[in-house]
């Protein structure tokens, strides 16, 4: 079978880094960021199929651009959502727009993509989800707390999409990384490979941080 995979946020950071390695494995991966030009730039070097520009935030948005790689892809098997933002406040000094994009990128378009693409799934009899949260979710820290809200939240999120798809042959997984410095440890291969292996099998991953 094919193996057609979406990385929603996989032109920088933990989804480049996710994406670079399913493509060393034969994937057919489609890069999806906000900036086309990134993630063109992003797809050339690492070698994916397919480079595309989305809001994650917005439904209409999410739905063309599955459509788009399906019709030069195939469906998709494999969906990552690593897209998301961090403005860090306190919680009297942040504003509205700074709460909403927030949850609207962190937690509402992984909830997007995912409703998305386990329709296809669920035709192809199959499928896995990587949904990357942070520790920051789970143990919070002071100036995030609207960031750890959408992180936490996505764990509720994922884990029951996981039990409503799970007779689907489909897994819905989360990975919740501590601190990631991108410039001395993105090569650091066991790491991406644990996120990797999300794919395979079914746990809520904590990676503590350096």
């Amino acid at each position: 079978m094919t193996k057609v995979c979406a990385v929603f946020g996989g032109s920088k950071g933990i989804g480049k880094a996710v994406a670079k390695l399913l493509a060393q494995r034969d994937y057919k991966v489609a890069i999806i960021s906000r900036n086309l030009d990134v993630a063109k730039a992003t797809a050339n070097e690492i070698g994916a199929h397919l480079a595309l520009s989305c809001d994650v935030t917005k439904e209409q948005e999410v739905q063309s651009t599955f459509k788009d790689v399906v019709k030069r892809m195939g469906h998709v098997n494999y969906l990552v959502n690593a897209a998301g933002i961090n403005k860090n406040a306190l919680l009297l000094r942040t504003t509205s727009e700074d709460i909403l994009s927030q949850l609207s990128v962190n937690l509402i378009g992984p909830i997007q993509t995912c409703k998305v693409a386990i329709k296809g799934m669920i035709q192809q009899q199959g499928g896995a989800i990587v949904n990357i949260g942070s520790i920051v979710g789970n143990k919070g820290n002071s100036g995030q707390s609207i960031y750890s809200a959408s992180k936490e939240g996505l764990v509720g999120f994922s884990k029951s999409l996981a039990k409503e798809v799970a007779k689907k042959n489909i897994r819905v997984n989360v990975v919740a990384p501590g601190e990631i410095f991108f410039v001395k440890y993105l090569c650091s291969v066991w790491r991406v490979r644990l996120l990797f292996s999300a794919f395979c099998c079914g746990f809520y991953l904590v990676i503590k941080p350096f």
